[in-house]
Order: C-alpha cells, then structure tokens, then sequence
C-alpha cells in the first residue's frame, strides 16, 4: 500500500511546482482605471505563493514576490498626469496585462440614495433635471466610471465585481449623477482624467458605513447599536407584516379601489452596523486617492438618531482616513435638503453636519434652495455637482474660488432704537448677504427655556437682525430648522446659508 501511494505523493508534489504562477489583480486595477497623480501608486493582487513578479508601467519597471499566502504588494513612483499607459506583470512564465490605464485624480464617491440616483433617475417617482440631455451628451474620454455592487459582510473584504468603465451615455446614465455632474465640472477646470468610485446604497443609515473596530472602541457610539436593536426587533414580523400587505394590494385591486400607501421596509442586511463598510469600502482602502464625496444623513433623521448624527458623522470620517492611510484626505459632504418630513429631524441632523465642519480639510455644500418638499428625491443633481465642485477646487486643489455660503460665526444681544431685544447674527463668508424671496421668516428665537418661537430675520450688511415680539428677551437664535426652508440667505456667490442654532446643546 505505501509503495502504492508514495509514487503518488512525489508526483503530485513534483507537478505542484510546475504549475504556472496564477497573477491576479483587483476590480480596482482593471483596464480603462486610473491612478492618482503625483502621488505613489500601489499595485496589489495575488499569485502562487512565493512567485516573483516583475512589474512594467510607463517608463518604470520593479520587482515583487508573493508571501506564503499568495499576496504581494508593491509601489510605483509618483508621476504626472497622463496616459494612456499599459500595465504588465509577468512571472513564472505567465503575464497579466492592463491597457489604457490614465494617471489623474479619483474621488471615493458614496451614501445613500441622493448620491445613488443615476442620470436616468429613478422612475416614474423621481427623475434628473434635463436627464435626456445630459444623458445624450454624457459621453467624455476625461471621465472613467467605476460602481461596486451593493454587498454587505460580516467580513471586511478585499475585492468585488466590476471593474473601470469609460464614460459614455450608456455607462453614465446608470452612474450617481451627483458624482457625474461633480467629475464633469473638476476634469475641465482642472484639466486631468478624473475617476470616480461609486459605493451607494439607497436608505441606509451612516454607522452601516463604518467600520467595527471603531464602533466598538468608541463609547459615544453605542446609540448606533441601541438603533440597530430597536431595527432588528422590528424585522421579528416582517415577513407576515409583507404578506398581509400584499393580501391587502390585491383586496384593492379586486375591488377596483387605489392600492394602499404602506411603509417602506429597508433591506436587513443594509443596516447591519459596519456592513457596508466591510463589503463596498473595505475593497477601496488600498487604493490611492484624492479625496472622498459623501451624500447621507436623511436615514438618520429619526428622533433616536438625528442628536447623535455628528459624533457618528465626525467618526465616520475619522475612520475612512485611518483605512485609507493617506493622511488628512479631502472629505467633501452635501448637507441633507428641504423635504417634508414632519416626523423626522431634518434641520437637527443639517446642524451636525454643520458643526462637522470642525474636522480638519472638510467643506459642506448646502442644498436647502434646490430641494422638493415632495420628494425625497429632489431632481437639480446638476447645482449639487457644481458646488461639491467649487468646494474641491478651493480646498483639494487650493484655488482662490468662493465655495461656501453665508456660515454662521456667533449671535450677540443689542438693544434696538426702538427699544426690542434683538440678536444680531453674525457670519462669515457674508458679502452681499440677500433673501431672493423677501420673507426672512426662517428665523426663530428662544428664551433660556429654549422653546423656540417665530421670528423676523432683517439683513443689516454683513449681519442680521433677529427680532420676536412672541420672545421679548432673546437669548438664542436658529436658522432654517424646519424640514422645509422657504426662504434662505444667499451671499454674492449665489450660495445659501446652512441650518444652525446658537445653542451649545440643542435639546429639539
């Protein structure tokens, strides 16, 4: 038997070795990619365990070899933008090869479903602004696409499905039109390839978005979890709370009457804490950036999640830069819109967004004139775009550009002619501070029990002038708190003002 076998064995070990090295590489380095400028570039994938490599890109050539676990790493010299170039990696007799490869700046675009929503929109309930156009003229050789699928794990994971795409009407009308619009603007301004990574997933909440290591040492993030607790209790019966909704849609259709309004029921596995960041951030963390977009903030809205959006936020932010190991990369975020939503904290989860800007190299686009009070989905992806674009321009790429809208500084108590208490609301990038509709009504005043009432806001230069005869002795202001703002503050660049209050600590 052992004589038997043994020949076996040496055979089998002997054919082991002449097996070729199988070199792979992630959905990342895919043809028609692009890697960051002016910056080192990584390459990373997998062989046979202990295969050495040689690596050719441009005018650069170097080596590498695959650990025990078939894993090998390696860095290219920073150099210009430029391109198309070629890829090839060789060893042990076989050879991968990547063409059309661009050096230029890639953005990390991701969120829920205000940055998800295509050129094509989602319809027949919410649609793009101009979409056919834009769709038809959509085609750009300075753009290339890249979207990760929708995929939550347990696990962090290190590649997914897909790879770079070129822009073309076809490719862009499935893209974020938020991204697009953004990427359009930045490759002609700045006149380099521009990639863009989408990783959207519509409805879900920010701690989907993090990673476990720091929801767990956190301890100002336990909310996160207590919200993922009261979730999962309410999943108990879903499955016959679906099945009694559907016998419900067909009792109407039966009967010739309107199919019922019922509530929207979020996919499990989108919520599930640190989910998403294991399975559509984790893949990217190796790749070398420019900066990141996020657009999300409207699923935690809810009163339980609205107060604890900036700590959650401020991690989040904190967490993707520790992956990423590049430093203090640019974090370019959309403040949430107007949208009726009376039950919901919109205006409280504006201001941590607000007050996030305390983080160091982050800016804010303010989106409260271009929303639907009607839709969730407000249709002018183009303005989001182009302001996501100026704050790029003037923080990542240090142009002398107006970005930001009027933001508020301090609030201080004067005594008008007239003898009413007022407070004078001060701001920074304040120069031609206007109403375009002359309401100032977005105001409102509180005493020191903090029960805010309706007030008068008057424009006095490059300040303005709160006053209530419901609150005779002010001691705080807020601005646009509502879910719907009728009547925002816009400075000379045509940017709005962002939601705030004075209160240390807002208490509603």
């Amino acid at each position: 038997m052992f004589q038997t076998v043994l020949p076996l064995l040496i055979a089998v070990l002997f054919s082991a070795t002449l097996v070729p090295a199988q070199v792979r590489l992630p959905a990342l380095l895919s043809d028609h990619a692009v890697l960051q400028r002016d910056r080192p570039i990584h390459l990373w994938g997998s062989a046979t365990p202990g295969a050495h490599l040689l690596l050719r890109f441009h005018i650069q050539q170097l080596t590498a070899e695959a650990d025990q676990l078939g894993q090998w790493s390696a860095w290219l010299a920073p150099e210009p933008a430029g391109g198309p170039y070629t890829l090839s990696i060789s060893g042990d007799g076989l050879s991968v090869q990547r063409t059309d490869l661009l050096l230029g700046d890639i953005w990390f675009a991701a969120g829920q479903s205000n940055m998800e929503m295509p050129l094509n929109g989602f319809p027949p309930t919410a649609v793009v602004k101009d979409a056919e156009h834009e769709i038809a003229t959509a085609a750009n050789p300075s753009l290339r696409l890249l979207v990760l699928e929708h995929r939550s794990s347990d696990i962090p994971l290190d590649d997914f499905h897909g790879g770079w795409q070129l822009c073309t009407s076809e490719t862009a009308r499935r893209f974020s039109a938020v991204a697009y619009f953004f990427g359009r603007v930045l490759a002609r301004k700045e006149a380099v390839p521009i990639g863009l990574i989408e990783a959207t997933w519509g409805g879900t909440p920010a701690d989907s978005w993090i990673s476990l290591d720091t929801l767990g040492s956190q301890p100002g993030l336990l909310p996160a979890f207590n919200s993922r607790a009261r979730f999962a209790a309410e999943q108990t019966h879903l499955q016959a709370t679906l099945a009694a909704e559907e016998r419900e849609d067909t009792a109407a259709a039966f009967a010739g009457k309107p199919i019922p309004a019922h509530s929207w029921h979020p996919d499990e596995t989108s919520w599930r804490p640190a989910g998403l960041f294991n399975g559509m951030v984790a893949p990217v963390t190796p790749y070398t950036l420019k900066g990141f977009l996020w657009y999300q903030g409207e699923t935690n809205s809810a009163p339980d999640r609205a107060p604890f959006y900036g700590t959650l936020f401020t991690a989040l932010i904190a967490d993707w830069r520790a992956h990423f190991n590049q430093g203090l990369l640019p974090f370019l975020f959309v403040q949430i819109s107007s949208f009726s939503s009376p039950n919901e904290h919109w205006g409280r989860v504006r201001e941590e967004q607000r007050r996030t800007l305390a983080v160091a190299n982050t800016a804010m686009v303010v989106s409260l004139d271009v929303g639907d009070p009607a839709n969730v989905h407000p249709p002018d992806k183009q303005t989001i775009g182009e302001r996501l674009s100026l704050a790029a321009r003037a923080l990542a790429y240090g142009e002398p550009v107006a970005d930001q809208g009027p933001t508020y500084r301090e609030a201080t108590s004067e005594v008008l002619p007239d003898g009413r208490n007022a407070l004078r609301v001060w701001f920074d990038h304040a120069e031609g501070l206007t109403y375009r509709t002359p309401a100032g009504t977005s105001f409102e005043l509180a005493g020191p029990d903090h029960r805010f009432v309706p007030a008068q806001g008057v424009i006095q230069g490059a300040s303005v002038v709160v006053t209530s005869a419901a609150c005779p002795r002010p001691v705080y202001v807020r601005y646009a708190w509502t879910s719907v703002v009728p009547d925002p503050i816009f400075n000379h660049a045509g940017l709005p003002a962002s939601t705030f209050t004075s209160e240390a600590d807002p208490v509603n």
